[in-house]
């Protein structure tokens, strides 16, 4: 019974897994590195994923919910993505990820982030 266990949970983790292959952020950089004020910078998300750019959109929304498309290019891991951010005043922004998965499945997240002025 004790074997049956973690192998159980194993199996479900791996079906789950097939079963929604959607891309999913498993890490973005917003957490460890801040956006700089007043500088472009680059913002590095990972998914469990690979991801086709060609077919998915990102976008910037600041104040208002003005949303401007931003570039995003691969990166050198797969499922490794670089978004290029222009030059920020400081407030409240989100990123806005509409991503197709290899697999062909549609995922929407949305990476809130402050701009603030060094203390």
């Amino acid at each position: 019974m004790r074997v049956l266990k973690p192998l159980f949970l194993a199996l479900t983790l791996v079906i789950s897994n097939l079963a929604f292959g959607h891309a999913v952020v498993t890490h973005n950089s917003l957490k460890l590195k801040p956006v700089p004020v007043n500088q472009a910078s680059q913002v590095e998300l990972s998914f469990n994923s690979k991801v086709e750019l060609d077919l998915s959109e990102v976008f910037l929304v600041s104040a208002g919910d003005v949303m401007t498309p931003i570039k995003a290019i691969p990166g050198e891991k797969p499922g490794q993505v670089l978004l290029e951010l222009p030059s920020l005043i400081p407030g409240e922004y989100a990123i806005k990820l509409k991503i197709f998965a290899a697999d062909g499945h549609l995922s929407e997240d949305l990476l809130r982030f402050f701009v603030k002025e060094a203390k």
